[in-house]
């Protein structure tokens, strides 16, 4: 193959950081090259760089055999590189054509050439197999869908070099597999691409190369179909990672979870949690695997308090906490990682030590007589956990905004379980979390649990449910629909039952049936 791309020697520095440290990197016409690394490792930085929105501080970039500099967006674009970003930059209020053409709006006179915008997008949408409505509002759409949208967006400019950066961080199963379909499609196709991950069966699933970043500098490049799990996990991390979680036996305790016919409304008036009932005891983990969108985000904000029930109890250590505020459920023992770290879990404007201490701003050590802030004891809590959980940067007076994804979810975890809670519910603890901070989270969940927490694990990653959970509860339409001690169950049973089956029908064969999706 010829290489359509090539990045030499990119050194990037910021404050205290080399983010990029004479990195080297080349795509070729018609592949799919991973771009792999632990978070802060320095990959996305690499790709900004290329699609312009950072200037390098020394190397060159050559497309097709030609030397450029690639000073904004715009230049990027008029040389075919295009790029998706892990939050999405589409106008929800708009349509699906409306949002691809915007920048380079069809004209009839003054006005918007609407019927050509939509004949031109179905086109595409049917020539590359995506499947998109270009009448829908983008607002109604599955996550899954507006990827799609973002990547008709970059194809309708012409891209020829298509840069997803963490395309799967927000997508199910059955999206993940749907966007696999699409990206081999391109390939086939001619369209080269850079794929940024740090999930390591993802890389082995889909790549033809993968190069390999640490702390800024680049390990090697490897043909995927020459390496393994194993490997790659090592060259990211530095050391031998067990990609297996270590754990004995759980020693179940009392009850310390307790629900009863807990029904639950979405913001629109419609049940998504149908007459749950469900209990976790101490010392084990109980995980909920499901296809999201199935009611699991509406019962956990109902434990935690930031959804109203509509119906039943919510016990905790056999106290009834049904519709308690947040900071009293909190006060009672509750542990929360939240599935959305930016809404729910971090203040991005403040620092990481003052994230570190979210909830506890008035209360011993942190602060004197429920009044004044203990500086030094918020700085010393933060720099300890800073340390245990390897945030990087390690600076504790940085806001959280600066910091990657993976490393806020850091912040969030290492506060969550820093506080001893008896109940610890984790929401998609490990979304967006690189290969060796997973072995340390879920060690941790572990610990966790054999220091006597109830823990309620969410998960996408049936991976995660099966390698942590004691028992496993099924979730769909709004009901849990079977719970199993973890022994009896296969990653196809669960399959089976997320997507609608009944247990009692399940004989190891395939199901076909239709999942509900938000």
């Amino acid at each position: 193959m010829d290489k359509i791309l090539e990045m030499r020697a990119i050194t990037k520095q910021f404050p205290r950081v080399l983010a990029n440290d004479q990195v080297d990197f080349d795509l070729q016409h018609g592949e799919i090259h991973a771009l792999v690394g632990e978070n802060g490792s320095g990959k996305s930085t690499l790709m900004n760089i290329l699609y312009g929105l950072y200037q390098s501080d020394g190397g060159e970039i050559v497309v097709r055999g030609k030397q450029v500099q690639v000073t904004e967006p715009r230049v990027a674009i008029d040389l075919k590189i295009g790029m998706v970003f892990q939050h999405f930059m589409l106008v929800e209020p708009l349509t699906v054509a409306e949002n691809i053409v915007l920048g380079s709006e069809l004209r009839k006179g003054p006005f918007l050439d609407s019927k050509r915008a939509i004949q031109e997008v179905a086109e595409l949408s049917r020539q590359y197999g995506l499947k998109i409505d270009p009448q829908a509002k983008v607002a109604d759409l599955s996550v899954g869908v507006q990827q799609r949208v973002e990547i008709l967006k970059a194809l309708y400019r012409g891209a020829e070099i298509l840069i997803l950066d963490e395309p799967t961080a927000v997508l199910t199963p059955q999206e993940v597999e749907d966007l696999f379909k699409v990206l081999r499609a391109l390939r086939a196709g001619g369209t080269s691409i850079v794929f940024i991950t740090h999930k390591i069966k993802e890389v082995l699933a889909l790549s033809d190369r993968v190069s390999v970043l640490r702390r800024g500098k680049k390990v090697g490049t490897k043909v995927t179909s020459e390496t393994n799990e194993q490997d790659l996990a090592e060259m990211m991390v530095g050391r031998v990672v067990l990609l297996n979680v270590r754990k004995g036996p759980a020693h179940p305790g009392p009850e310390v979870l307790k629900i009863e016919q807990l029904s639950v409304m979405d913001q629109f008036g419609h049940g998504k949690v149908n007459g749950v009932d469900l209990s976790v005891r101490s010392g084990e983990v109980l995980g909920i695997a499901g296809v999201e969108g199935n009611g699991q985000s509406e019962l956990v904000e109902a434990i935690a308090g930031l959804r109203k029930t509509a119906a039943g109890k919510i016990h905790l250590g056999g106290q009834d906490i049904t519709d308690w505020s947040p900071l009293k459920i909190r006060d009672a023992g509750f542990g929360y990682v939240p599935e959305d770290r930016h809404r729910r879990g971090l203040v991005l404007d403040y620092s990481v030590a003052d994230n570190l201490i979210l909830g506890l701003h008035g209360k011993h050590p942190f602060a004197k007589h429920g009044l004044w802030r203990d500086d030094r004891a918020i700085s010393e809590n933060a720099e300890r956990v800073i340390e245990e959980y390897d945030i990087r940067p390690p600076v504790a007076s940085q806001p959280a905004s600066s910091l990657s994804g993976g490393n806020q979810q850091k912040i969030v975890v290492g506060r969550e379980f820093t506080r001893d809670p008896r109940l610890l519910i984790c929401a998609q603890p490990t979304r967006g979390v690189d290969v060796g901070a997973i072995e340390f989270i879920h060690q941790q969940v572990i610990t966790q649990r054999d220091h006597g927490a109830a823990v309620l694990l969410v998960s996408a990653e049936l991976d995660e449910i099966l390698s942590l959970s004691d028992r496993v509860a099924v979730m769909y339409d709004g009901h849990i629909v079977s719970v199993m001690a973890a022994s009896e169950v296969t990653e196809h049973k669960l399959g089976f039952l997320m997507l609608g089956g009944r247990l009692e029908d399940y004989q190891g064969g395939e199901v076909t049936s239709h999942a509900k999706q938000d």
